[in-house]
């Protein structure tokens, strides 16, 4: 059975247009002003297996994970270029998020991608975390915003995450997508 966990991009487009044609940002609550999105991770069947927030900063987009019911174990977590979650292997969600087209990889000299995060260890009650701040990245504005018109997604893989393998890292199959959204 495949079940289709899609956000339109127009719907997207739409969100994020209707705050910047409002001069509103997308969500100042809960961050001191700066906009702020979200995203529900799950898994192949439909479960939820955590959440993922960003904010907006002066570095960049700061973004943590709190995942649950996951394999005990290092596995990598990615922004992706795509606000499309299909299972079962959400392929939809496309490549890293990688709007300045460099190589994959914390450790590669050529890299990395903006999508690039270090790896989350998930303990043994399947449970895991992980924040990173992507520098220099933004959510909504400037020349190359998260969420353009395709949206973006946050994806756990199976396995670690390399830092130097391109494209992906030998990151593996993945295990969990969200689909980013303004909150």
């Amino acid at each position: 059975m495949k079940t289709s966990f899609l956000l339109s991009s127009a719907a997207l487009l739409a969100s994020v247009s209707a705050c910047s044609m409002s001069g509103e940002s997308p969500s100042p609550a809960a961050s001191g002003g700066m906009p702020t999105a979200k995203a529900t991770l799950l898994d192949a069947t439909g479960a939820s297996r955590g959440t993922a927030q960003i904010v907006q900063s002066a570095e960049g987009l700061k973004v943590s994970i709190n995942a649950t019911g996951l394999t005990p174990g290092v596995h990598a977590a990615h922004v992706h270029m795509t606000g499309a979650c299909t299972a079962p292997d959400f392929a939809s969600a496309g490549g890293h998020w990688n709007p300045t087209a460099r190589q994959h990889g914390m450790q590669n000299p050529m890299g990395s991608h903006m999508g690039d995060m270090p790896n989350m260890t998930v303990g043994a009650d399947g449970r895991g975390s992980l924040s990173y701040t992507i520098p220099g990245a933004t959510l909504a504005s400037g020349t190359t915003p998260l969420l353009d018109t395709d949206g973006a997604a946050v994806v756990v893989h199976a396995d670690p995450d390399d830092y130097k393998s391109d494209p992906a890292g030998k990151a593996g199959g993945r295990i969990a997508c969200g689909v980013v959204t303004p909150s």
